[in-house]
């Protein structure tokens, strides 16, 4: 972390993000043995300038992970290179292009990781949705608001694809559709024969407000961590929504291990971190989510060797 030469203001604050950072006893990550990843929506990240102060708050947190995706990343990316100027030269961004439209909001998704600790191999994208004749045409059967993204990665032996979403915002009905044909289209995906690879980890904002909603993310067989299921989590602000999920297939089930949880950065107030400013403009300069984290087991060798043993007898 390059924090570098910064008022004595934002070395108090970052004192005080730091203490709050801890409360989360977030576990280190070990070399080719375990792997922290995270998901956070950072409010209208880019639309406006951050403070200076909020710059190096933002990487602080990002700091405590290894590969988080950011919903609301804007078309504006100048504020994206200011925080991985502050993480340092080992940190490297992967990103959607943005969408102009009402339904897009000038967003893009993100991927922040970390070189050290995980590697991209290569493969990224927005999600396809199927498509059908249409006269001289070839027509996609549904359409999301923002289309999901997705970037291939490694950590160990354990070679995975990350993807991540952002559901629409507002209607009830449209997200419930939206949310059944991810889970419809992931299903798709994982079984075709040349797919990048069978691990895939789903991530994002999918706006969940309903256990209905939850079902119809997790119908085609997406499981939650275990750690995230008591339902003890919000990433809200007031954590008591849970909007923001991260969700596997149980390919390798020992990998998934029960560290997981919310980095609250809010509890405690603004005023240590921004004096003076009111909830509403904090969260302009922080967000209005917390992120959601897990911690992953990348040493994978034993396991792959007892599916080799299995297919064979």
């Amino acid at each position: 972390m390059n924090h570098g030469n910064i008022s004595p203001e934002i070395a108090k604050g970052l004192k005080v993000l730091r203490s709050r950072i801890a409360k989360a006893k977030i576990p280190s990550s070990k070399l080719d043995e375990t792997l922290n990843i995270a998901t956070w929506n950072i409010r209208e990240f880019g639309k406006k300038a951050r403070s200076e102060a909020a710059i190096h708050y933002i990487a602080e947190i990002l700091g405590q992970f290894d590969l988080i995706s950011i919903a609301e990343l804007r078309d504006n990316l100048t504020d994206l290179g200011r925080v991985i100027e502050v993480l340092g030269p080992f940190w490297r961004a992967i990103y959607s292009d943005a969408l102009s439209d009402p339904g897009g909001n000038q967003e893009r998704i993100g991927f922040v990781y970390d070189k050290r600790a995980v590697a991209f191999t290569g493969f990224a994208a927005t999600a396809n949705p199927p498509r059908a004749k249409v006269g001289e045409m070839y027509m996609p059967e549904f359409t999301w608001w923002r289309e999901p993204y997705m970037a291939s990665f490694s950590a160990g032996n354990f070679d995975f694809v990350l993807l991540a979403a952002h559901a629409q915002w507002g209607s009830p009905a449209g997200r419930m559709k939206e949310l059944q044909s991810l889970a419809a289209w992931i299903d798709l995906k994982r079984q075709e024969k040349t797919r990048v690879d069978k691990d895939m980890i789903v991530i994002g904002d999918f706006n969940v407000e309903t256990p209905a909603q939850l079902a119809a993310l997790t119908s085609k067989g997406l499981q939650i961590p275990s750690k995230l299921k008591a339902g003890t989590y919000g990433t809200n602000l007031a954590q008591d929504k849970h909007y923001d999920q991260i969700l596997h297939y149980p390919v390798y089930p020992q990998s998934f291990s029960n560290q997981a949880g919310v980095l609250d950065f809010y509890t405690g107030g603004t005023k240590d971190l921004f004096p003076g400013m009111e909830k509403a403009a904090f969260t302009f300069q922080m967000s209005d989510h917390l992120p959601l984290w897990m911690q992953v087991n990348t040493d994978i060798e034993g396991e792959k060797l007892d599916e080799i043993i299995r297919a064979g007898r």
